[in-house]
């Protein structure tokens, strides 16, 4: 039976082979389970294929396994109270049983009215009854929302759940998505508890791990290993893709089939969509900025002929998107891996800035 690869490059799967980010996960879950509750709600960003799904998976995964949690996942678009609701009912038994006996929300799509009670007055009373409910058990509620963006549906929950953690209910909250999405979460009208709650950045994983997994898992020599990891940039998805060509090629050294295979990964499945959302001005300036790894920004200002204050606002943009590193003062660095070689493919096949 043919060995099956331990690399997938599909969003929302869980691989079988990946780095667990365990200090993130363990500060998170620290937080969760204490018994003096300090935070209630966290938000993970991070751009495109750095493992925010992987790692909300691993979380809900750590929390199932103590009964005294209940998961929610729920859709940043859906009616997020409803759902959170239909969800406790349908998978909690003493719930389905309270709202059975207690509250008709027939209304709503969920249970069934074979009493004389009144209809709910609203769903959110209804939530906040069953959060009575689940702290007189002794439970506690996390939601999950990944891909989470400014909906009226999030806003709408969001400013609920601060309406019930000051009632001390066990409900928390984890939202998860790029990091303009998130950004802009955070700067809605009165969501001032969404902006100070924790926010964890998915940052580029560890160079020295990634190249011990190519080793253990590919079996690969140290100096192939090492030139493979630095090849990914810590970058999750670039991970997965080298490691799945070449376990695919069996490959033994880092090969121009594996090298364009995982450009074309790359290419379809992250940077088209993150170059399609770039202003018009920032793709301008990326194709100076590609020309090279890195370059000061005295240098980018020579090449292109314009002045920092004209610089200022698509830097800004790059580093929010998480494309350029502006961590080193006068410093521009690339941070995903081969985008340098899909900027410059974009223009020598379409030569756009030509």
């Amino acid at each position: 039976m043919k060995e099956r690869n331990p690399y997938v490059i599909n969003f929302g799967r869980m691989p079988n082979q990946y780095i667990e980010r365990n200090l993130l996960i363990e500060d998170i879950l620290d937080s969760l389970n204490s018994d003096l509750v300090e935070e209630q709600a966290f938000k993970i960003t991070g751009v495109r294929g750095t493992g925010k799904t992987v790692m909300l998976t691993a979380i809900e995964k750590k929390l199932r396994e103590d009964d005294s949690w209940i998961i929610a996942d729920l859709k940043p678009d859906s009616a997020i109270t409803n759902e959170l609701v239909a969800n406790l009912y349908t998978d909690v038994p003493f719930i389905t049983s309270f709202i059975d006996a207690n509250i008709n929300l027939s209304a709503f799509g969920i249970g069934f009215n074979i009493s004389k009670k009144s209809p709910a007055a609203s769903i959110d009373v209804a939530l906040d009854k069953l959060m009575a409910e689940i702290k007189r058990r002794k439970k506690r509620v996390l939601v999950l929302i990944d891909e989470a963006r400014k909906t009226d549906a999030l806003i709408d929950f969001i400013q609920e759940f601060q309406i019930l953690i000051r009632k001390d209910y066990p409900l928390y909250l984890i939202v998860a998505g790029l990091y303009e999405d998130i950004e802009s979460i955070e700067n809605a009208d009165g969501l001032s508890f969404i902006y100070r709650a924790p926010k964890y950045e998915m940052t580029p994983l560890n160079i020295g791990i990634i190249k011990e997994d190519y080793k253990k898992t590919l079996n690969l020599e140290d100096n192939t290993a090492y030139e493979l990891a630095v090849m990914t940039k810590g970058y999750a998805f670039a991970y997965q893709a080298f490691g799945k060509y070449m376990w695919e090629e069996k490959a033994k050294t880092i090969t121009p089939t594996v090298v364009a295979k995982v450009d074309e990964a790359l290419a379809i499945k992250v940077y088209d969509k993150i170059w399609s959302e770039l202003k018009e001005r920032d793709k301008w300036y990326m194709n100076f900025i590609a020309q090279k790894d890195s370059m000061s920004a005295t240098e980018l200002l020579e090449k292109t002929k314009k002045s920092h204050s004209d610089w200022s606002e698509p830097r800004k943009r790059l580093i929010d998107k998480g494309i350029i590193d502006g961590s080193v003062r006068g410093k521009i660095i690339i941070r995903l891996p081969r985008l340098k070689e899909y900027v410059k493919n974009r223009n020598a096949i379409y030569g756009e800035f030509s």
